[in-house]
């Protein structure tokens, strides 16, 4: 990941703001990539994925929602849009048998929230989403590295960073 002085940080003030940053990512996303949102309840994780899904061509009648019981949902777009949501495992070994490596970073866009707890499952090449509550808004962090980082940034390079 980027040290935090050089990622890219955005203010999202509301959440129309982070379903349009999100519909950004998702438009700029290609077949393998891997996004991993971090952030604490409530930071707009899961905001930021409908964003996401509505990029990669997930139709608006396809409901979009965190799949904390499910673990995995997965929509049909223009890419497959997979949201894994990892908040109810209680650690790596419950991985096992549940499928997520073959599909995440394997076919279509994956979109994982609480990836801190099954770290083996993520790429060298996933793409850090950070969340933090800021007032009524949310403020964006985004790192990582190699190519398909550097292609989400330069995607997103003519948005304001925020100061």
């Amino acid at each position: 990941m980027t040290s935090p002085s050089m990622a890219p940080t955005f203010f999202l003030p509301d959440l129309e703001a982070t379903h349009a940053f999100g519909r950004r990512i998702g438009m700029a996303a290609q077949n393998g990539d891997v996004f991993a949102a971090v952030g604490d309840l409530g930071a707009g994780k899961t905001s930021l994925a409908q964003g996401v899904a509505r990029g990669v061509g997930v139709p608006e009648e396809e409901y979009v929602n965190s799949p904390t019981f499910a673990i995995l949902q997965s929509h049909p777009g223009l890419l497959a849009f997979h949201h894994v949501d990892l908040y109810r495992l209680g650690d790596e070994d419950e991985l096992m048998g549940l499928g997520l490596d073959e599909v995440v970073g394997i076919d279509g866009v994956s979109y994982v929230e609480w990836p801190r707890r099954a770290p083996s499952l993520l790429p060298p090449s996933t793409i850090w989403l950070g969340l933090m509550i800021e007032g009524t808004g949310r403020r964006l962090v985004i790192g990582g590295t190699g190519a398909r980082f550097a292609r989400i940034c330069a995607a997103l390079s003519d948005e304001r960073p925020a100061d």
